[in-house]
């Protein structure tokens, strides 16, 4: 199966669906929320633009990944978070509104933070060779088409016929679904022999991030004395990132940047969900309201 139509087609097609999808539930409120609650936010936050990118390439070092796909893990780990975070989070009762927001600050953040984390990747592992003259310009432009755009979109047709949104979300949620596994089996498919013959360094490497970024960002934000709502969202939020977007950034600068994205799609919801499963008992065990530490 060849690369360039998935890059040239599907994978924009399918991150802008997703993308659209995740501004259909956002409303002007969701970021004016940082003001009335910014400590909750500003940690998430911190963890997931600082210490999931610098855990990615802490792991990557420790396995010692081919240059390749020690720069898409840490692509991946510099992506925001997805919209299965956001519905995890509900299904676990974490503070939804919280992962919303992160969700939502973060994808616009990416215009910034993908690219510079690509950019150190690039230098760390002397991955000169494989990804070429990278253009910053052009990887910040994609992503702005890729993210902005179609959240700003979303969020104007919600406003704009709000009743009609209300009805098209699940039908559009489904769909946005549905071209993310496409790509994924799509993007594993195109790089088979990449991902046979580094099946073990990849998942491990998928799995260690994976576990680390949601422990360390749930054990961040209880010291921080925020509620196991607020931490349950902050780990989730971690734990399953846009893996859509680090396939599709990936795959228009080389290849083999795409594996490590395409493996963890499907590692994240198995240990996600089972996150959630736990949170979900033990926030319902012990029911708390947003909590004034949040904010």
């Amino acid at each position: 199966m060849e690369l360039a139509p998935l890059t040239t087609l599907l994978l924009p097609a399918a991150l802008a669906a997703i993308m659209v999808s995740l501004g259909l539930e956002l409303r002007p409120a969701d970021f004016r929320r940082i003001l009335s609650r910014p400590r909750g936010v500003a940690i998430g936050l911190a963890n997931l633009l600082v210490v999931s990118p610098l855990l990615a390439l802490a792991i990557a070092d420790l396995l010692g990944l081919p240059a390749g796909l020690a720069v898409g893990l840490v692509l991946l780990g510099a992506s925001p978070g997805g919209t299965m975070a956001n519905i995890l989070t509900h299904l676990a009762r974490g503070d939804t509104a919280l992962s919303l927001t992160m969700t939502a600050i973060s994808s616009l953040l990416a215009v910034v933070t993908v690219p510079a984390y690509l950019e150190l990747a690039q230098a760390r592992f002397d991955a000169g060779g494989l990804v070429g003259d990278l253009s910053m310009a052009g990887v910040v432009a994609r992503v702005f088409l890729v993210t902005v755009v179609p959240v700003a979109l979303g969020m104007a047709l919600r406003h704009r016929w709000p009743e009609r949104v209300a009805a098209a979300r699940p039908a559009v949620g489904k769909a946005a679904a549905a071209l993310f596994a496409l790509v994924v089996v799509g993007a594993v498919a195109a790089e088979a022999g990449t991902v046979v013959d580094h099946l073990g360094d990849v998942a491990a490497a998928a799995i260690a991030l994976n576990v680390a970024a949601m422990a360390v960002s749930f054990a961040v934000a209880t010291a921080a004395r925020l509620g196991d709502r607020q931490a349950t969202a902050i780990a989730l939020e971690l734990g399953v990132h846009n893996a859509t977007l680090a396939i599709a950034v990936g795959a228009s600068v080389a290849p083999a940047l795409t594996v490590p994205a395409a493996v963890y799609s499907a590692v994240m919801f198995i240990t996600g969900g089972l996150f959630a499963r736990v949170m979900h008992r033990r926030n319902a065990r012990r029911p708390q309201p947003a909590s004034p530490a949040a904010g």
